[in-house]
């Protein structure tokens, strides 16, 4: 469970760090449903840019953001559907979008349900601790986007081969940042430094997205709920939620699998890697170039006892279709002889790298369930094109100007041709193989006993299922937090 017990001296602090920035904290209740947030920040809401550096953008983490660059309020959750034009399969892919949280990616959520709770506890000292975001790329961004806003001092750790633009944008907004050796998949070199920091700096406080429950937590809650939502708004009485598929990066948006498990009682959750790492489906290793997901380990957060299919999915197809679905030609191909709805192509740059795995794990489940067009395939698109200007870059630098042709073969070899290889469906024996990947990673590295490792298999209602009412405890204590810093009613 989430440490709840407070800290009243570091919360006394907090408190006052809050007064002097004029920090007021959204609780997740607001985040699940907005309309719940206070009229008087709505209309300051009226005078803030989505990406800008105000305390206000603390309630802009929420699935149901007015898509606005600037100015923008709140409505019902924001998502696409993608059409078999596009996809080759009959079943609906309903498409959750990250762009329109801050920072672009719906990682500020994850990282606000790590650090708030050990913020409003006093556990976390705004004015002593820094807030330390080890990632391999936008769980950092998000975590320094909430410190600054929070008022809190930050530290990025990523690999050193993410993209050009995390690092930019990084270093304008964290209070430090660590370029780790390696790519994507080097999890353990990231750990390797955060351990670093345990021994040789007494001020930071680790906030590992691999294992905080605030992480699990915040997308159970509002991610979970925001799906529930969409797919609810979408017409036709027939339609069946048959799947959702979520990349492994943290494993916190598979937390949502937990919510629609409760709700959909018959869905079946996929969750996707790299095929150049296949850590779930073959006890894999390696690296690869999926930016936005973390390999050669299984999350702590990640509740393997509630997948039901692991899916691979190689990295050249992915970078493929983000040239295709980003450059004016592909665009073109698509609309023309694709017979792609223009609609659709206009908010193709809506997904970044994963998010295109997300949509790739969706067609490998629609084709080997068979499902038609009274099934829904549920994911998210993690973060948008925005991130990844650098990559189209570097396939034109390499490649040349792109062409018609290419667009086609991309669309035919990368999307239309894939198939129901490099998967698994998982039974109750292979569910617990992956579960017991675990071990290596957390009790043999990272301090977890295996006492805990087994609750997480055979004990729910004290693990899983206590975490998951944890969100209403927060909550009060957040509102608790804002009663005593007193500017709720100076407003």
């Amino acid at each position: 469970m989430i440490d709840l017990r407070k800290n009243e001296a570091g919360l006394e602090k907090n408190i006052e760090v809050a007064k002097k920035n004029n920090i007021i904290i959204p609780t997740f209740e607001q985040m699940k449903d907005p309309s719940k947030v206070p009229e008087k920040i709505k209309e300051k809401l009226k005078d803030v840019g989505l990406w800008d550096i105000n305390p206000l953008n603390l309630f802009r983490i929420t699935w149901k953001n007015e898509p606005k660059e600037s100015g923008g309020l709140f409505g019902g959750p924001n998502f696409i559907v993608l059409p078999k034009e596009l996809t080759g399969v009959d079943a609906k892919i309903m498409c959750m979008v990250g762009k329109w949280f801050p920072t672009g990616c719906h990682k500020v959520g994850a990282s606000f349900g790590c650090l708030v709770p050990r913020l409003v506890t006093g556990q976390f000292d705004a004015s002593y601790h820094k807030a330390v975001w080890p990632s391999t790329g936008n769980y950092c961004r998000g975590g320094a986007f909430n410190s600054k806003l929070l008022a809190c001092h930050s530290i990025a750790i990523l690999p050193a081969e993410m993209s050009r633009e995390r690092f930019e944008w990084l270093s304008k907004i964290a209070g430090e940042v660590i370029a780790t050796p390696g790519c994507e998949s080097n999890v353990k070199e990231i750990f390797d430094k955060t351990w670093e920091l345990r021994r040789t700096r007494k001020d930071c406080m680790i906030f590992n997205q691999f294992e905080e429950m605030g992480n699990h937590l915040w997308h159970y809650t509002v991610t979970g709920s925001a799906i529930e939502e969409a797919f609810n708004s979408l017409n036709g009485e027939n339609l069946r939620l048959a799947g959702a598929c979520f990349t492994s990066g943290s494993a916190g948006t598979t937390a949502a699998g937990d919510y629609l498990k409760e709700k959909f009682p018959q869905i079946k959750i996929g969750v996707g890697e790299a095929l150049q790492c296949p850590t779930l489906l073959n006890n894999g290793f390696g690296g690869h170039r999926i930016e936005g997901i973390g390999d050669k380990h299984v999350p702590w957060i990640h509740n393997v006892k509630n997948t039901d299919m692991v899916l691979a999915i190689d990295d050249e197809d992915s970078q493929r279709v983000l040239r295709l679905f980003n450059d004016p030609k592909g665009k073109e191909y698509l609309v023309k002889e694709a017979g792609v709805p223009q609609e659709i192509v206009d908010v193709l740059d809506y997904l970044g790298i994963s998010g295109i795995a997300n949509v790739m794990s969706s067609i490998k489940m629609a084709k080997y369930f068979e499902l038609t067009e009274n099934d829904v395939i549920a994911t998210v698109l993690t973060d948008s094109s925005v991130m990844y200007g650098s990559r189209i870059k570097e396939f034109e630098d390499a490649e040349g100007e792109y062409t018609e042709m290419q667009a086609a073969v991309d669309f035919n070899k990368h999307i239309l041709s894939l198939k129901t290889d490099n998967m698994e469906e998982l039974t109750y024996t292979a569910r617990k193989r992956i579960h017991n990947l675990k071990y290596y990673t957390w009790v043999e590295q990272q301090g977890r006993t295996v006492d805990e490792l087994n609750a997480l298999w055979y004990d729910f209602d004290n693990t899983w299922g206590a975490v998951h009412k944890q969100n209403t405890q927060i909550d009060e204590l957040i509102n608790e937090f804002n009663e005593r810093t007193g500017l709720l009613k100076s407003l």
